[in-house]
């Protein structure tokens, strides 16, 4: 207890600030078979929530939002709608570090991907990857070379790059094209 009377909270208990009561109505049922159906999605439902994932996680370690084991449970409670809005399954770095550690195999990395995929064909992913298609297809690098980096390079051994790899424009205007504006719709 605080000096105030106030029960003091546990480590990570949820505030009530934190708290959210999720109504029956707003759950897809049907949500987590198409996860399973999605490549990558297949072995969701041998989740039984251990948490070692998210023990392992190195995103959660910076960030507490990014829980591996949240986001299974989300799904099969079938919350399509936080799932797929929210950016958290963004955060996964894929570094397979929760995967590899599974005591049932669930190929956690992979599931993340399928979420990111079934998010991208709402139209939701991060801003930063739309800019970051628009500098590729408008000049075929994410960053301006210069004579210094070219200088580097012949240093190193390598010849010289010219600014922007044009024939990238094509690919990138397709990709832009199909990630079309953000409507949230599957």
């Amino acid at each position: 207890m605080t000096a105030d009377g106030d029960m003091e909270m546990e480590e990570g208990a949820m505030s009530r600030e934190e708290e959210k009561i999720v109504e029956e109505e707003t759950l897809d049922p049907l949500f987590a078979q198409e996860v399973a159906r999605e490549p990558g999605g297949e072995g969701i439902r041998a989740c039984f929530a251990c948490g070692t994932c998210t023990a392992g996680c190195p995103v959660r370690r910076f960030n507490e939002k990014f829980n591996p084991r949240r986001v299974i449970r989300m799904v099969l409670l079938g919350m399509r709608d936080e799932v797929l809005r929210d950016p958290f399954v963004w955060m996964c770095a894929t570094c397979f570090t929760c995967q590899e550690r599974c005591p049932q195999g669930v190929r956690i990395s992979d599931l993340m991907r399928a979420l990111k995929n079934m998010a991208l064909r709402r139209g939701n992913l991060p801003e930063g990857i739309v800019v970051q298609s628009k500098l590729l297809s408008e000049k075929g690098t994410l960053y301006p070379l210069d004579e210094f980096d070219n200088k580097k390079r012949q240093k190193a051994g390598l010849p010289p790059l010219e600014q922007g790899e044009k024939s990238l424009a094509p690919l990138m205007e397709e990709l832009l094209e199909a990630l079309g504006p953000k409507d949230g719709k599957d």
